[in-house]
């Protein structure tokens, strides 16, 4: 006969596992290509004129459906259809538009073609939030749990595109399959992610049911973007983080688009996929130490801190990009450029927002960082790029243009970080709650 306290468990784990399951697929889809996309477009269209440019507008395709999905979740997920539904549909449409993408010799078309997968996929970010806490007893146990899935999922997407853990351990799965060694610069991360997304949109359909929480009520355009938030910053200081927080993240989008066939060039070759993990494994060891960080130093130098991280990060790319060492240093810094800012600016904003706008005030901040932010940093970067003739498919082009590219960057976080600690006084009451 079973224990009574094992019956009761087994639903319960049973229940994780699915979710954790789930978070795993979305961001191994996520990850396996994202990643690498700069380096396959190097590759794919290798002497086009404008190439930066090229590398840039694809990049930002997934800012401009950060700014257009919440229209679309606010709308069909929160009022018509379960959200475990609209997950699938979106996947498995996905992995059409993915593989279709992954034939294309067009620029232009390839960066419509991954605009319209965006469309569908930036959503499900928010759809499996909802799918998680509509089945979840208790989210703060259970949903970091759950949720770390996802940061594992990335992870090995890039070490199996990598085919390797940082050179030690070989994973040659892409090349008994494919017969290709180096499989980041070719298609095959866009087809092995199209592939993966179809099995994920057959797999969303046995996930528990989240049905819609808003079924009937009105559609509110600007709640739905966060926008009835926008009195906050009539507040000095809640303005002047809303004001920086959108401007740091112009820097950012360089980190995003352009770090892998750096350091391709540089040091790492076909492996650097794989390097470029550390940055998620650092992700997630400063995620467990911001709660002690946070108290000791407050909002003001949390904030402060991510900032000067990513001004150092840039600058170690710019001025020693032949030394394998401060490469992975300066990948190593996104665990407290990410969690530093990102996480103590969500903090923030949830003690900052009264309770009836708390999720639009979020909604806000992230329509301001991964929205708008990084939508104009990557068209930036594209332009800078060709500005300066870099050449980003070479050693050689990268050891000319290097210093140039990330020295730019580098100042921006910089003047951001000096703008916000000369404006933004942290009250004694603030700092101690």
């Amino acid at each position: 006969m079973l224990n009574p306290i094992q019956t009761m468990a087994t639903p319960h784990t049973n229940l994780n596992l699915r979710l954790s399951v789930m978070m795993f697929f979305q961001f191994f889809i996520w990850g396996g290509f994202f990643v690498t996309m700069g380096s396959y477009l190097l590759e794919a269209f290798k002497g086009t004129e404008g190439i930066n440019s090229i590398i840039g507008s694809a990049y930002a395709t997934h800012n401009w459906a950060g700014l257009l999905a919440p229209l679309f979740v606010g709308l069909i997920a929160d009022r018509y259809i379960n959200a475990e539904k609209v997950n699938a549909f979106c996947h498995l449409v996905g992995a059409g538009l993915l593989w279709y993408a992954a034939q294309l010799t067009d620029p232009g078309t390839f960066i419509w073609v991954m605009f319209a997968y965006f469309m569908l996929f930036m959503p499900t970010l928010a759809l499996v939030n909802a799918i998680a806490f509509a089945n979840i007893e208790n989210p703060d146990k259970q949903f970091p749990a759950i949720r770390v899935w996802g940061t594992i999922g990335w992870i090995v997407a890039g070490l199996v595109v990598a085919q390797t853990v940082l050179g030690w351990v070989d994973i040659p799965l892409i090349k008994m399959l494919t017969g290709v060694e180096n499989a980041q610069a070719t298609n095959i991360p866009l087809k092995m992610c199209a592939i993966m997304s179809l099995i994920y949109g057959l797999y969303s359909f046995t996930l528990p049911a989240a049905p819609p929480q808003a079924k009937g009520q009105a559609f509110s355009f600007s709640k739905a973007l966060g926008l009835d938030a926008i009195k906050l910053m009539g507040e000095r200081n809640f303005g002047i983080f809303a004001l920086c927080s959108f401007l740091i993240c112009i820097p950012l989008a360089f980190y995003y688009a352009r770090t892998n066939d750096f350091i391709t060039a540089m040091a790492f070759g076909e492996k650097s996929a794989s390097f470029m993990t550390i940055g998620q494994v650092s992700e997630v060891l400063f995620m467990l130490l911001v709660p002690f960080f946070i108290i000791r130093l407050g909002v003001k130098w949390m904030l402060l801190v991510g900032m000067l991280a990513w001004t150092l990060r840039y600058f170690l790319f710019a001025s020693f990009p032949e030394s394998s060492a401060l490469l992975i240093m300066g990948i190593a810094l996104h665990g407290i450029c990410y969690d530093f800012f990102f996480v103590t600016g969500q903090l923030y904003v949830d003690r900052k927002a009264p309770k009836d706008i708390r999720a639009s005030a979020q909604g806000l901040f992230a329509l301001l960082t991964y929205g708008a932010g990084m939508l104009i940093g990557n068209y930036i970067l594209g332009w800078w790029g060709d500005r300066i003739q870099l050449d980003g498919s070479s050693t050689a082009g990268w050891l000319q243009g290097a210093f140039t590219f990330w020295i730019m960057p580098s100042s921006i976080a910089l003047g951001v970080a000096i703008l916000f600690f000369f404006t933004f006084w942290e009250k004694k009451d603030e700092i101690k709650a």
